[in-house]
Parts: structure tokens; C-alpha cells; sequence
């Protein structure tokens, strides 16, 4: 059931990524991050509401904690790539998106002092290799040619902080019932994040297509998504279950057949083999 759910986590975060950019000429990053959350807060909130009154001493004795995650996962990553899709490539993005996993394993080892099998290794690397494939499409001097730009670094911090917020997520009280710990997160994100939205650009205009964008982005992306991948991480661990997110360029190639009506070239059928055998590897003890 974990690896259901964190395979699924990766599909809608695809989608994140594919609509975040076709968005970003039209929908401010900060205003896209802000009504994001707040589409995601008022769909859990007639599910929470009795809940967090419930467990609001719990809440307050992990206060500090909780902040960090709503810093972590809410304000800092969806800023940060929303931002970045403004002067990034695809290409760019999803190749240094695909280095979590490692910073997982760093993370965990200086804070944790937990190390990688040789499975997980191997399994980080060939699911990397996949990766690489598929964004360089088969074609190794692309990769030759990338130059980093600020969008680029901004990805990076935003894969840290990913990594970060993961590797965490396995010292959250067990106390806390899981929707409980998604709402507060999300209201303390969104706390955190209103000063910023204030003071940026956030007009918009509300058409069917951001619309579509906002609702996805607030249920699949935010929601959805993230029920799936704090149960899965807590079940089996940032290590094993970090390198889930070399999915989203597999899930991105997919849904590209699908949507934009392009080909399968051979180069990425072998680099979606690879990515499932690197998660094989990865998850097994």
C-alpha cells in the first residue's frame, strides 16, 4: 500500500509541474502558491475542524515542529518552483528535481545517522540514469549544454527542502492524526506565506483555464498528494521512499502521449524501465 501511495503522490505532482508551467505567464507564482492552499485548506476543513479542536493540545506541544513542515512543504518548496518556472527549462528542473533522493540519503545520514543500503544505492542510481535519459531525451550532449541560471538554483533549494521536510516527517508525533497534521500545516503555510502574497503580484485573470489550474493544483497536487506521500514516507522511510519522485518525469513523458499527442521514441521506454527498476531495488530490504 505505501508504494501505491507514494506512486500516485508522483503522478499528481507531474501534473503539478506540466500546469504550473503552462500557468506561469498567466498566474503570479506567489498568488498561484497562495490560492493553492487555500482551495486545499477549505476542502479538509469540514473534515479537520472537530479533529484539531480535539487534539489542539497536541498541536500546541508540537508547535514548533509543525511551523518547520508548513515552512517546509507549504510556503518554501511551491514558492520556490512556482518562481523558478519563470526562468527555467523543463529540462533544467527535472534533472536537478531528480537529485532528492540523494539529498534524502545525505539529509538522513547528518541528521539521522542512517545510511543507505547497497540496494538503495544502486536503485538511486539506476533510477537516476532513467531519469537522465528521459531529459536529455537519449541524446547525451544535452546534457553537455545546460547552463544553470537563477531558476535553476531555485529548484535546488526547493529539492532541499523537499528532502528536508521528508526525512522529518518519519520524527512526527504518531499522535497526530494524519488530515489533522496536513490542515494545520497548510493554515501555518499559509500564515507564513500572506505577508509575501501582500506584497507581490497577484492579479489574475479567472478564466476557465486558472481556474482548472488552481483546483487541480489545490486538490491533486496539495490534497491528494500529500495525504499519499506522508503515509507512504512514514511507513517506509525517506530513503526508501524518496526515490518514488523519479516517477514524475516517467508520469510527465506518459501523460505527454496522452495530452499533447506526441510519440514514444525507444529512449524513453528504456528510460521507464530503468526508473521502475530502480524503485525495485530501492524498496527492497
Amino acid at each position: 500500500m505505501p508504494y501505491l501511495l507514494l506512486t500516485l503522490s508522483a503522478l499528481f505532482w507531474a501534473g503539478n509541474f506540466v500546469l504550473s508551467k503552462w500557468a506561469a505567464a498567466s498566474i503570479p507564482p506567489v498568488a498561484l502558491v497562495f490560492w493553492r492552499w487555500v482551495v486545499a485548506f477549505l476542502i479538509l476543513l469540514p473534515f479537520t475542524y472537530k479533529k484539531i479542536l480535539e487534539q489542539m493540545e497536541l498541536i500546541k506541544e508540537n508547535i514548533k515542529f509543525l511551523l518547520l513542515f508548513g515552512f517546509l512543504g507549504v510556503t518554501l518548496f511551491n514558492t520556490l518552483i512556482y518562481k523558478a518556472m519563470h526562468y527555467t527549462t523543463a529540462i533544467n528542473a527535472l534533472l536537478i528535481n531528480s537529485f532528492v533522493p540523494i539529498m534524502i540519503f545525505l539529509v538522513s545520514f547528518v541528521l539521522q545517522g542512517l545510511r543507505a543500503s547497497r540496494y538503495q544505492l544502486l536503485g538511486a542510481f539506476i533510477s537516476l540514469t532513467g531519469v537522465a535519459i528521459i531529459i536529455v531525451k537519449g541524446d547525451i550532449s544535452r546534457l553537455l549544454s545546460l547552463k544553470f541560471n537563477p531558476g535553476d538554483l531555485l529548484v535546488l533549494l526547493a529539492a532541499f527542502s523537499w528532502a528536508l521536510y521528508s526525512v522529518l516527517l518519519r520524527n512526527l508525533d504518531k499522535r497526530l492524526n494524519p488530515l489533522v497534521f496536513l490542515e494545520v500545516i497548510i493554515i501555518l503555510g499559509l500564515i507564513l506565506l500572506f505577508p509575501i502574497y501582500l506584497f507581490s503580484e497577484k492579479s489574475f485573470a479567472l478564466d476557465y483555464k486558472n481556474v482548472i489550474v488552481i483546483f487541480y493544483v489545490g486538490i491533486f497536487a496539495s490534497v491528494l498528494a500529500f495525504i499519499c506521500w506522508n503515509r507512504g514516507i512514514r511507513e517506509i522511510g525517506a530513503n526508501k521512499g524518496g526515490n518514488f519522485v523519479h516517477l514524475m518525469p516517467v508520469f510527465g513523458t506518459i501523460m505527454s502521449i496522452i495530452f499533447l499527442k506526441e510519440k514514444l521514441y525507444l529512449y524513453q521506454i528504456v528510460s521507464i524501465f530503468l526508473v521502475f527498476s530502480g524503485i525495485f531495488l530501492t524498496t527492497k530490504d
